[in-house]
């Protein structure tokens, strides 16, 4: 039997996991990265001693990983340290009020009882919903591909019991009174590109998975575990390709030719990692089909975007917040709707503040601390922002922000600064709109209703990552791989 060849483009947590049950089954498979070092979103950079990741910080879910690397003949556990966190996040108000997310229950209780007195019971009836839609909506649901309208309605009775087209936040509401417990309770739809007020209930989940399963950090950094996940795909023969972009895809026959900086290579199938607007209009735009999505998703819901600063001190800070730390500032449901729907750039914000010396010390020089601070903003599509004019200042006003509600005398002691904004988002990892985390992840646009894990008209096309089902985060990325390789396994027998 002649030899099977597989393409990955983009090199993405997704598309990695894809490219490494390709080659485990023995599909001779070449991963295109268009930038220097692998990871896509998770890429890294170093300055002045400090080691900063651009994207993904926290790792739930790790039964994926080693799911994964299992299906290599490897152990995950043998590979990367992964470091758990607990609290697993602080949430903190400005009139100073906090609240510590512990995994543990009676510590839990504490705090739940200490914001929101006589909220402990509402609280354990929500623990029971998210349990169930974490039952239905997880395990039977995220690794399992949705290419058929029967697919979705199997699923749709249960989803329909589970009340799915109810917003996470009126989850929250319709258990707890609490106002701020229901923000703690529905702000997580906002890590995988989502509107608490307008992502389907099913995301509630999240709650009974971080309980379950943990909140993890990889020591060295998230690029720790790109760069064990790349290293095991060498190893079972696996090729990768850094600074090589892939221009444009055409068909001869049923194979894939490729074009890229070094010429043009056919393939018996691609499993496509970048951007799904970037798939259809750029790589597959020559062909019917692709100007036929690319229509059809310039007209979808996409996420907000995304303006992070990374920035190092030269003092420590590690008493004054945790890991991960949400400072939610003066508005919650107005601030978001201006993010998602406005078209201007707000004059107040919320933010997540990243400071993984607190659990990692070795990713700063001695003395020092490394954060990175994201705050939600509109995409380009809503509002179009000169972000390289803007830029520098709204990083000072983060900045000032974070010096005044959580690391005294920040500005000064700051030694290392860079931002990341949504034209960067969009210049450099071809997101439509300079969109954060892709389609939005609305009940409209979930499972069937998502871009499919195989495509229906172009042979041997298959979609991973944020963009396909089940979506972002990165247990919904390594899940996008899983269900996409029992699609192969349908199509190419071994």
């Amino acid at each position: 039997m002649t030899e099977r060849r597989a393409a990955v483009i983009g090199s993405g947590f997704g598309g990695l996991a894809a490219a490494i049950r390709l080659q485990a089954r023995g599909i001779r498979t070449t991963v295109f990265e268009a930038r220097d070092l692998p990871g896509g979103r998770a890429y890294a950079f170093s300055e002045g001693g400090h080691v900063f990741d651009m994207g993904p910080t926290l790792v739930t879910a790790p039964q994926c990983l080693e799911e994964l690397f299992a299906a290599a003949g490897a152990r995950v556990h043998d590979r990367v340290e992964l470091l758990p966190l607990d609290p697993f996040y602080r949430l903190q108000w400005e009139d100073g009020t906090h609240f510590e997310a512990f995994g543990d229950a009676d510590r839990l209780a504490e705090q739940i009882e200490r914001i929101a007195p006589g909220d402990g019971p509402g609280y354990a009836r929500f623990a029971r919903y998210s349990e169930a839609v974490y039952r239905e909506g997880y395990e039977n649901l995220a690794g399992a591909p949705f290419v058929t309208p029967a697919s979705m309605l199997r699923a749709l009775p249960k989803l329909v019991g589970l009340r799915a087209e109810r917003s996470v936040y009126g989850a929250a509401r319709r258990h707890v009174r609490s106002d701020k417990l229901r923000q703690a309770l529905s702000f997580h739809p906002l890590f995988v590109g989502g509107d608490p007020f307008a992502t389907s209930a099913i995301y509630a989940l999240i709650n009974h998975l971080e309980r379950t399963h943990g909140v993890w950090f990889v020591r060295g950094g998230t690029h720790a575990l790109v760069r064990a996940m790349v290293a095991l795909f060498e190893e079972l023969g696996g090729e990768l390709r850094l600074s090589c972009p892939v221009h444009g895809a055409r068909l001869d026959g049923r194979r894939h030719c490729l074009t890229h900086a070094g010429g043009e290579q056919r393939f018996d199938l691609v499993v496509s990692n970048a951007d799904v607007m970037h798939t259809y209009d750029r790589l597959y735009g020559a062909l019917p089909r692709g100007r036929r999505m690319a229509r059809r998703l310039a007209r979808s819901r996409w996420s907000m975007g995304l303006f992070v600063v990374y920035f190092g001190t030269d003092r420590l800070y590690r008493d004054a917040v945790r890991h991960h730390t949400i400072l939610f500032g003066p508005r919650y449901r107005e601030l978001v709707r201006d993010i998602f729907y406005g078209h201007h750039l707000p004059d107040d914000f919320s933010l997540y503040l990243h400071a993984p010396t607190v659990t990692d010390p070795q990713l700063a020089p001695p003395g020092g601390d490394t954060f990175y601070a994201l705050s939600p903003v509109p995409h380009l599509g809503n509002a179009d922002i000169d972000w390289d004019r803007v830029g520098a200042e709204y990083a000072e006003r983060i900045l000032a922000y974070l010096e005044a509600h959580a690391l005294p005398g920040l500005r000064d002691r700051v030694t290392v600064k860079r931002w990341m904004t949504p034209r960067d988002f969009e210049r450099e990892l071809g997101a439509y709109h300079g969109n954060g985390f892709s389609l939005a992840p609305v009940l409209w646009q979930s499972a069937y209703l998502r871009p499919h894990n195989r495509d229906r008209h172009i042979p041997g096309l298959y979609l991973v990552g944020a963009g396909s089902h089940p979506g972002a985060g990165l247990p919904g990325v390594i899940n996008s791989a899983k269900a996409a390789m029992t699609l192969v396994d349908e199509d190419f027998p071994r």
